[in-house]
């Protein structure tokens, strides 16, 4: 993957599984997996959400303004080492309109750069551009990392229109400690396990066929956020919450602490 830019309509859906069944022989008549889930059937997605203490971020991004943005750590997989690829995106909505800036980086430049803004010693234009940005952004947003939210995705493209993605999600994952990518994917369940978030990902129009099906399954666009849910969740969970206490993972030697 190398760095890009992303601009682009984002329409979701919360649909279960059998509606996805009775979907899926529609879709695939105009779409084809991409070219990741065409080789795993799936694929894992992980990510480190920042906000400030206040969550001043994701609060105002709740109150549904015309201009919002998030900044986020993304991988693929789980790193094991300092050198795996990550990467950092600045993700904004202006207007309904969605831009995502991406840079591809090492965990450690990641690492370095959000807490220092120490640039790599070696950096393409594009990463450099985007960086640019996101150091704006950081000057502006003291921020920290706040939540991990893992899921797995299956995606579609159009067979004859490749700027339409289809993706769903599953297996949505939050937690609010160990709060770093190394740490391995666990977490609380932000949606029921039978239940699939489906993203229309288009740069205009939702096509007619699209449409006509989701109308038929009575499924209809709505609101959601992961970040969003997952914060509404950790509020709710925190009331008469007094003392921090170390939760401990199968897969860790040393106790994770809550924030």
């Amino acid at each position: 993957m190398i760095t890009k830019t992303f601009k682009r309509y984002e329409n979701k859906y919360q649909l279960n599984e059998t509606k996805l069944k009775q979907l899926m022989p529609v879709l695939l008549t105009q779409m084809k997996p991409d070219a990741y889930t065409s080789q795993n059937g799936s694929y894992s997605i992980y990510n480190i959400y920042y906000d400030t203490d206040n969550y001043d971020i994701i609060r105002h991004s709740l109150s549904k303004p015309y201009y919002k943005e998030k900044l986020r750590l993304r991988s693929y997989s789980i790193p094991n080492s300092p050198e795996d690829q990550v990467f950092l995106e600045l993700k904004k909505k202006i207007g309904g309109v969605v831009n995502k800036r991406r840079a591809t980086l090492s965990l450690n430049e990641a690492s370095r750069f959000i807490s220092k803004l120490q640039y790599p010693r070696e950096i393409n234009t594009m990463n450099q551009l985007v960086l640019e940005e996101i150091e704006y952004f950081l000057k502006n947003h003291p921020v920290t990392p706040k939540a991990y939210i893992g899921y797995e995705r299956i995606a579609f493209v159009g067979k004859n229109d490749p700027e339409l993605r289809v993706t769903f999600d599953y297996n949505l994952k939050s937690r609010q400690h160990c709060l770093s990518l190394e740490k391995g994917d666990f977490g609380n369940l932000l949606i029921p396990a039978d239940q699939y978030l489906m993203e229309i990902k288009i740069l205009g129009a939702i096509p007619l066929w699209l449409t006509h099906a989701l109308t038929e399954l009575d499924v209809y666009s709505s609101s959601f956020s992961k970040y969003g849910k997952a914060y509404k969740d950790y509020r709710k969970q925190s009331i008469g919450k007094l003392i921090p206490l170390p939760i401990y993972t199968t897969n860790q030697l040393t106790p994770c602490v809550n924030n």
